[in-house]
């Protein structure tokens, strides 16, 4: 006899630590499914109860009555459907990442996640024991196989789960953006579905959660391999999928989900809104500041906190020295304009004086050098500081991946503020976002094309261009994402053409600027490493590269 249900995949930006609010989340998205498309399953993300990744709270020893009472609440909340819900198991004497399966008010199964990520981002052996059973449940004549995340990046749970008898398998993933990540994903998931001849479903979290951005992009794919549809990026959606199986044939998948893969630009500025959005309002922002210099990176990074915000609680400050020109004064003012933000030119040449004059007798008999040049940027920071201070509103930093590699940015000076939208994006990659932006608003495109055309400049001092210390982004930035991205020595980088002496020049800086960065400020992840949660290199080191 044939058996059909309906399966909703239910992607849900949770708050991390707020247990109360992501049940209610899960509770809606729990009634959608039921009242909108009369679905028998609805399947919720990994550790969705207490957001992902939870850290240390997961210690907290009040984190496990609260997850007991969210989990008590499902049950009950289970009247007439099937609910896979993701929550740390507090079983025993061991910690479990698990998954469990309620449905008509009773407890039908509990599922241990197998395999535990310990690398890039992912640090769970630190917290969770491995499963190591697999978890198949009978929905009404379907056997549904349960997984979690990275069992599905390996072929053994997956493999056990069809051997226990499950003919569609789910996955529950808290799985963050990386650039090319959701092709990743589904090439694996494919590899899976094949290997076993059964539908697999997947479903990720959305949201930002400090430096990450989980996308979402939950899928079902059918036993060849093939995607039948896909939820959006970035947004919270309860998609229904039909579930169809005779017993002694395939089991069949069916959605009208069909939201494509973005591309390149395009998903990365997705993904720079979402966190810089939930990074203000989950921690409670009114608003956000930042200098606005009539440069590329401050332009880029008004554009992402407008899109993210909205103009009415975007603040842009300029604040000239008798080096900013006229051409940044001129831009800076005209992008505030064309975006509708509020905008303040406050003058920093008395501050700067009063220091320098502060500092006369102490700089007596040495020359000019990055000192003066740093009292700028350290004078605009105390005017951002107390604006943020007077108003609550958070100062984003503007600074980019290239900066932050080589510590071509002031430390106390525009290196600070509460979040850096960009941090993770290399100035070739801002130099592309840009246009992306504009092409989108082809009428009234937000950022001057004069900012971006302009050779990058600090204007800390007469006629500065970023080539006077770095060399051009083009030489830099690929060899900065070959050593960072894909660790490659001085020998490897050179063997691609590019001089030695700039390698090792380029990679020494790198190394020496490490204290710089363990002090910026979180930003968004968009690649495959970024500085702050997988980048741990010593501060104190004594490896040197060949010639430095």
């Amino acid at each position: 006899m044939a058996s059909e249900l309906t399966l909703c995949m239910a992607q849900i930006n949770p708050l991390v630590g707020d247990v109360r609010g992501n049940l209610e989340r899960c509770i809606e998205a729990v009634n959608t499914a039921r009242e909108e498309h009369g679905a028998r399953v609805v399947v919720l993300p990994e550790l969705i109860l207490c957001g992902y990744p939870p850290e240390d709270l997961l210690f907290h020893r009040d984190l496990e009555r609260r997850i007991g009472d969210a989990l008590e609440a499902l049950r009950v909340a289970s009247k007439g459907i099937a609910i896979i819900v993701g929550a740390p198991d507090y079983a025993a004497d061991n910690l479990y990442n698990a998954a469990f399966v309620f449905d008509d008010g009773v407890e039908r199964a509990r599922y241990h996640k197998h395999l535990l990520p310990n690398y890039q981002v992912f640090d769970e052996k630190r917290y969770f024991t491995a499963g190591s059973e697999p978890c198949v449940v009978d929905i009404d004549g379907v056997p549904l196989g349960v997984t979690i995340c990275e069992d599905v990046w390996e072929a053994g749970p997956c493999e056990s789960s069809a051997a226990a008898g499950a003919e569609v398998i789910v996955a529950l993933n808290g799985s963050p953006y990386a650039l090319g990540a959701q092709s990743r994903r589904e090439s694996v998931v494919a590899a899976r579905a094949r290997s076993t001849g059964k539908p697999h479903i997947y479903v990720n979290m959305v949201g930002g959660q400090d430096e990450l951005v989980f996308d979402g992009g939950s899928f079902a794919m059918d036993a060849s391999g093939e995607v039948i549809g896909r939820a959006p990026a970035c947004v919270e959606a309860v998609i229904p999928v039909s579930v169809q199986y005779a017993g002694d044939s395939k089991c069949v998948v069916e959605t009208q989900a069909n939201a494509p893969i973005a591309d390149d630009l395009e998903s990365i500025y997705e993904v720079l809104v979402a966190g810089t959005r939930d990074y203000v309002r989950k921690n409670g922002f009114p608003g956000v500041l930042l200098g606005l210099s009539g440069g590329i990176d401050s332009a880029l990074t008004l554009c992402i906190a407008v899109d993210a915000l909205g103009a009415d609680v975007v603040r842009a400050v300029m604040m000239p020295y008798h080096y900013t020109s006229e051409m940044s004064r001129t831009d800076a003012a005209e992008q505030a304009r064309r975006l509708d933000v509020d905008y303040d030119v406050i003058s920093i040449e008395p501050i700067v004086t009063a220091c320098m004059h502060q500092l006369e007798a102490a700089f007596r008999d040495t020359e000019p050098d990055a000192s003066e040049e740093n009292i700028q940027s350290r004078a605009r920071c105390i005017v951002l500081m107390a604006l943020s201070n007077k108003t609550g509103r958070m100062l984003l930093t503007t600074g980019n991946k290239s900066e932050m590699a080589v510590g071509y940015a002031t430390l106390y000076g525009d290196m600070a503020g509460g979040f850096a939208p960009i941090k993770d994006c290399s100035k070739s990659q801002v130099f592309a976002l840009a246009r992306w932006r504009n092409a989108q608003s082809p009428d009234n495109p937000p950022i001057p094309q004069r900012v971006i055309d302009r050779p990058p400049s600090a204007e800390l001092r007469p006629d500065q261009e970023d080539t006077d210390s770095l060399p051009p982004y083009d030489v830099l930035d690929p060899i900065l994402e070959g050593f960072i991205e894909r660790d490659l020595s001085v020998r490897e980088l050179v063997e691609l053409g590019f001089d030695r002496d700039v390698v090792v020049r380029i990679l020494s800086m790198v190394r020496r600027n490490e204290y710089k960065r363990r002090q910026a400020p979180p930003g968004v992840r968009v690649s495959g490493r970024a500085f702050g949660r997988d980048w741990r290199y010593p501060i104190t080191s004594g490896y040197h590269f060949p010639g430095d």
